[in-house]
């Protein structure tokens, strides 16, 4: 029994002992946990605290982004509404002005309708005066006349006869002056055929010479150093050089046949001689031009063979060489006078009339056409006046200046030259309206740049589509230069008619010469 109270008190004290134990085993394991939820909790209220600094500073950061913005916006709406608003006052200005215009203008047309109501009033007036005077002036003049209004109607229509009649005899004048225009037109038939016994070749002139070289090394030489050679004889003749591929060939483009001429022959002499240099080119060129007027010369001897013509004057025959470089409508000059001259003298022959007279007016009939800028007036007169001149007939120089019209002819011979010169100029093919017009068009392009002062030579090239300009280097300056260019240009836009654009080249040149003794 002790013993078993003594176990059992043993028993509840251990279970006392452990108890205390767990308890405070417990105890301090719930401490420690307190303790780490403590911990826990505060590094928790730590990141909070970061957490909430991090994002107020965000917040206020985004906050003064979208206050910026919100400025900037206000701002432009601000200044924009500013811009609306004084756009708005100046339109009310202006409606405030056009009313007040309008205003104005109803004053004025107030006062106009009144003024024309008043006028209304004033013809209406003027219209009774003048109805009361008309009565008036018919009683009058039938008081003076002592004519009723029967018989003045009797004296009208009398006037009215006399007027038909008189309209009568002038459609009988258009039907007789119809019926000689018919009788005409027969006549010239009849003389065509004269003119089929003509077989001259009409040939259009065109604006490029051919000049055939030994070989194809002297284009380098005629082109010379940088495009020295070429650009001096340019320059000297007013005339473009075209080198191309095409073998044993130089072309020279210029719309003057007398420039092209020239510039053809001294061509040929430079390739003759060899020494191509510019000295040389400028030496050949001016002796060219010294031997051009024996050239024309010679042309005007061979024609008047060819025709079996001559005691022409040698300043005539020289003329006459010249017709070789013009063109008219497209037609070669000297050709059609020939041409002329034969019609006129098969005519002639037909008539029993002299054939040399008629082949001579024929052939100089359009002499004038060369004539040069010191004669004035149309060119069958300034013909006339240059054959006169050169010692030639009455009867020549009449049927000159009477070709055209602007004189009387005095002689069949001169209306033999008319009727050819109007058959020639007639046959298809033998004018071309375009080319005259394109030679007049350049020839303009010259005569607006000389036209300037200081301007020593000017040369229309690449087909009308420049202008080259030379001036004297010691009256014009390099500004000066740039200005007349400008000039010219401006000066071309408003007196000619182009297609495309005109290049304007002026070129002023100094050079210095001495000569080693």
């Amino acid at each position: 029994m002790t013993t078993l109270i003594f176990i059992l008190l043993g028993t509840v004290v251990g279970f006392g002992i452990g108890v205390v134990y767990f308890r405070t085993s417990y105890k301090k394991k719930l401490e420690k946990a307190l303790g780490a939820v403590e911990e826990i909790l505060s590094k928790a209220r730590l990141e909070a605290d970061e957490i909430i600094h991090e994002g107020e500073a965000q917040a206020k950061e985004y906050w003064m982004k979208e206050r910026k913005k919100f400025e900037k916006e206000a701002f432009e709406a601000r200044k924009e509404l500013e811009k609306t608003s004084k756009r708005l006052i100046e339109k009310e200005q202006m409606l405030d002005k056009k009313a007040e215009q309008i205003g104005r203008k109803e004053i004025s047309l107030k006062q106009i309708e009144s003024e024309l109501k008043e006028r209304e009033k004033a013809l209406l007036a003027k219209e009774e005066r003048l109805d009361k005077l008309n009565e008036e002036a018919a009683r009058k003049l039938e008081e003076i006349a002592r004519l009723t209004r029967d018989e003045a109607k009797q004296e009208l229509l009398k006037s009215l006869e006399q007027q038909v009649r008189y309209e009568s005899a002038q459609l009988m004048y258009r039907i007789r002056e119809e019926a000689k225009e018919k009788a005409e037109k027969e006549a010239k038939e009849l003389v065509l055929q004269a003119v089929q016994r003509i077989a001259t070749v009409i040939s259009q002139e065109n604006t490029t010479s051919i000049v055939p070289i030994p070989s194809d090394d002297l284009k380098g030489r005629i082109i010379g150093k940088e495009g020295r050679n070429i650009k001096t004889f340019e320059s000297i003749t007013g005339v473009e050089v075209i080198i191309d591929d095409t073998p044993e060939v130089v072309i020279l483009s210029s719309f003057d046949p007398v420039r092209r001429e020239k510039a053809k022959l001294t061509l040929e002499k430079l390739i003759q001689d060899g020494r191509i240099h510019p000295a040389m080119i400028e030496e050949i060129y001016a002796r060219t031009e010294e031997e051009f007027d024996e050239h024309l010369r010679k042309i005007g001897e061979d024609i008047a063979l060819e025709l079996g013509l001559s005691g022409f004057h040698p300043d005539m025959l020289r003329q006459i060489g010249k017709m070789k470089f013009r063109t008219s409508y497209g037609q070669n000059l000297l050709q059609h006078s020939v041409e002329v001259a034969y019609i006129a003298g098969i005519m002639a022959s037909e008539l029993g009339l002299s054939v040399v007279n008629a082949r001579r007016a024929g052939l100089i009939h359009d002499i004038g056409k060369t004539a040069d800028e010191t004669y004035e007036g149309p060119h069958a007169i300034v013909g006339a006046q240059i054959a006169r001149k050169l010692g030639e007939s009455d009867l020549i120089v009449n049927a000159i200046a009477a070709h055209h019209g602007e004189d009387s002819p005095k002689s069949p011979i001169a209306v033999l030259v008319q009727a050819a010169d109007a058959i020639s100029g007639a046959r298809p093919g033998a004018r071309r309206e375009s080319i005259e017009a394109y030679l007049k068009r350049v020839e303009k392009l010259e005569q607006i740049a000389l036209g300037f002062s200081g301007v020593e030579r000017a040369y229309a090239l690449q087909a009308g589509r420049e202008i080259r300009i030379i001036v004297e280097a010691q009256k014009i300056s390099d500004t000066e230069a740039f200005d007349i260019a400008r000039q010219v240009a401006q000066k071309i836009e408003g007196e000619v008619e182009f297609p495309g654009q005109i290049k304007v080249v002026v070129i002023r040149e100094t050079r210095a010469v001495e000569f080693a003794r």
